[in-house]
């Protein structure tokens, strides 16, 4: 005979309203079955359901290989979630978007790439110094975010993902044209040589930029911040579910 759990048993596991339970049983959510009119849960594939989960919730997606460099930030987010909320957000404000850890190394796939980014992301070292900009975005003491002029000639911002009291990463916002952008050919050239290329590399590209009014900008910066607040929220709630499915897991296998 196969051991069975009531909705009352698994609502005192899992901390959750009997409702919730339900909810989960008639969704497939759970191992259950109908006795009568009551939810049963077979006592070993619920285990086996706890373990499953709290190993999904502590591994980290897998970055593409050799796109990103590991991070323990890639440890800390669902990254397919990130990026997809990413995506939208960069859509939305048409923007260009990135969430690194505070030294500037991206977990996600770069958003809405601006065209001298996409200019100069094939050429060997170039991430480097879209890393060193990033990075220095970390280094600013301001915790408001402020426009920073890159190495691209481009505005860009960033939001602090905090969670507690440590900051574990940053949103990282660029792609911004400035008041004077197009560059004049001069600073064009040395923007070109900077990288190794000629100007003749970023002429096509120049237009593939944001073009953001006073009230844009404004949005832009609030919004940063307002990112990186979700993020840091995920990472608190994913933490306290591995930790509670982890202590129900060992309950369950004493």
């Amino acid at each position: 005979m196969v051991d069975m759990l009531t909705a009352k048993d698994i609502q005192d596991l899992l901390h959750v309203d009997r409702s919730t339970v339900y909810r989960m049983a008639e969704a497939g959510n759970i191992p259950a079955m109908r006795v009568g009119r009551q939810w049963r849960f077979p006592a070993d594939q619920v285990t086996q359901w706890l373990n499953s989960n709290a190993t999904a919730s502590i591994a980290a997606p897998a970055p593409a290989a050799g796109t990103l460099p590991e991070s323990p930030l890639n440890k800390l987010l669902p990254l397919e979630c990130v990026q997809l909320m990413q995506d939208t957000f960069a859509d939305l404000m048409d923007i260009m978007i990135v969430v690194t850890d505070m030294s500037g190394h991206p977990v996600t796939e770069v958003s809405k790439p601006c065209g001298p980014f996409k200019a100069i992301s094939r050429l060997p070292n170039a991430l480097e110094k879209c890393i060193a900009d990033w990075a220095h975005f970390g280094e600013i003491l301001e915790l408001e975010p402020k426009l920073i002029r890159s190495h691209l000639g481009l505005l860009g911002t960033r939001g602090l993902i905090r969670v507690g009291r440590e900051l574990k990463g940053m949103v990282v916002i660029g792609g911004i044209a400035p008041e004077n952008w197009p560059p004049t050919p001069e600073h064009l050239a040395e923007i070109a040589a900077e990288f190794g290329v000629t100007a003749d590399a970023f002429n096509p590209y120049l237009d593939e930029v944001s073009y953001l009014s006073g009230d844009q900008l404004t949005a832009v910066l609030k919004m940063a911040q307002q990112f990186a607040n979700i993020l840091a929220h995920i990472i608190t709630e994913r933490r306290q579910m591995v930790g509670k499915l982890e202590a129900i897991a060992q309950i369950i296998n004493q």
